[in-house]
């Protein structure tokens, strides 16, 4: 099966304040219009992760982070292994993108590569509007997004 040639998820959720960093983040990379890269937006569920990146070489996946102790607004660029290791950083859903992984490799629907772009949030209660920390990273989260995607050979600009 071919697809994109990357995916840009953001995950999350509009109305619980900084969960929304991933779909912000997605806006702003889809207003791009990048030839390759199809860009969408998922609550975290894993079925739905293994549809959004099926048949992509690159996925790239923006999602809040709880983290224990928290720098609110911090930006993790890591894997879904490596995020599973920290011990201290959940994601911000009952089941995720930790869930979908073996899921995917179990079912063959993996990408070739799987980048997580993780941000610490400050407030994940019910409510429109990032925090400012949050709000403040998320020019550097749109830049991480656009150097993985510029490092897997997709033309950014």
């Amino acid at each position: 099966m071919t697809g994109p040639q990357a995916v840009v998820i953001g995950v999350g959720n509009e109305f619980r304040r900084d969960d929304g960093i991933g779909p912000a983040v997605a806006r702003d990379i889809e207003a791009l219009d990048l030839p390759g890269v199809v860009v969408t937006v998922r609550d975290g569920e894993p079925t739905g992760l293994l549809d959004a990146w099926d048949g992509a070489e690159l996925a790239v996946i923006v999602d809040a982070v709880e983290c224990e102790p928290s720098t609110p607004g911090r930006v993790w660029c890591t894997t879904v292994d490596a995020l599973r290791e920290l011990t201290t950083a959940t994601s911000s859903h009952a089941l995720g993108i930790p869930d979908a992984v073996p899921l995917g490799r179990a079912l063959g629907r993996l990408p070739r590569e799987l980048v997580v772009i993780a941000v610490e949030a400050a407030t994940l209660d019910l409510g429109v509007g990032l925090s400012g920390p949050v709000a403040a990273a998320r020019p550097r989260v749109v830049q991480a997004t656009l150097t993985e995607l510029a490092r897997a050979g997709i033309a950014t600009g």
